[in-house]
């Protein structure tokens, strides 16, 4: 195999498992465990910001919930995925996602493969690839990235990625929203069958912190910091919450450098047992380690820039 390939492959798993993890905490959520049932009993909603601040308590508290996601980033990537991913103490979950179409998805379609099973770790996540690439690193079929090496892809924005993976929880839509400044209520509408209340706002990374108080100085610098490196101008959101003060789905729309980026999520089951657990060492293999093998180092410019190798 090229090393040519093997670096857009390899990059491509890691940013497509990466994407796939932050859409799902970066949303909404729906159904009800008992946690959720009290969290939201006597909430009265007297205005957006009252409903979305009680939105966002009532969501963070509830550590986990089964989800469904379709993400796009322009020409680069769509993908759509499903799971059930736990925040209570950082990320962890288990989703599967398929390829629909982009560049890094044709990459990850020369190896045989449409779509692969992501875990989420504490410290790590890890990718699981079909046969055909399994050939390629001695039969062994998981990829592993550890944050720490995530963060060294060179560009910014493996640090952008890591920060995600070790942070995000579903009430960030919640948390745009309330940075907005100027978040509205829609109206009550349905979804899926469930009846909830719509709400919207735009975020502008360059009058954020002026236009909102409704976050602390360090939450908003957070959120300035992330959309800087992801070269996010600006992002449109858009919420439904259910009568218990739960996300149902979530729905973001921005510019990126390199494009136009989209993402819809739906969350369903609050409280669902979530236990990710690491593959078998010895089906698994090391993002950094794989990359070595092609002369490649985490944080040089061939782990970031799209200049030919030499093959192996």
């Amino acid at each position: 195999m090229k090393s040519t390939r093997v670096r857009q492959v390899t990059l491509s798993i890691a940013l497509v498992s990466a994407l796939a993890g932050v859409a799902a905490c970066s949303s909404g959520s729906s159904g009800g465990s008992g946690k959720d049932d009290k969290a939201g009993q006597g909430t009265t909603h007297v205005s957006p910001i009252a409903a979305l601040q009680s939105a966002e308590k009532s969501t963070d508290g509830a550590d986990s919930a089964k989800v469904e996601s379709t993400t796009s980033l322009g020409a680069l990537m769509s993908m759509k995925s499903d799971g059930s991913m736990g925040w209570g103490k950082g990320l962890t979950g288990d989703m599967t996602i398929t390829y629909t179409g982009g560049t890094m998805a044709e990459a990850m379609r020369k190896t045989g493969s449409t779509s692969m099973q992501a875990r989420y770790l504490s410290d790590a996540y890890y990718a699981k690839m079909g046969e055909v690439f399994a050939k390629q690193t001695g039969g062994k079929h998981w990829i592993k990235y550890a944050y720490d090496d995530l963060a060294k892809l060179a560009g910014g924005s493996g640090a952008f990625l890591k920060d995600q993976m070790q942070n995000s929880s579903p009430n960030q839509s919640v948390k745009l929203l309330l940075a907005s400044g100027d978040v509205k209520k829609v109206g009550d509408e349905t979804v899926r069958g469930e009846k909830t209340t719509h709400y919207a706002g735009t975020v502008n990374v360059s009058d954020l912190a002026a236009k909102s108080s409704h976050l602390t100085a360090s939450q908003l610098a957070d959120l300035k910091k992330q959309f800087t490196q992801a070269g996010i101008t600006t992002e449109d959101v858009d919420i439904w919450v259910n009568g218990k003060d739960l996300l149902v789905k979530a729905v973001s729309k921005g510019q990126l450098s390199s494009g136009t980026m989209s993402s819809t999520t739906y969350y369903s089951d609050y409280g669902v047992k979530v236990s990710a657990v690491e593959p078998p060492a010895s089906d698994t293999t090391d993002f950094k380690d794989l990359l070595k093998t092609q002369g490649l180092t985490p944080g040089s410019a061939d782990t970031s820039s799209g200049s030919s190798d030499t093959t192996s």
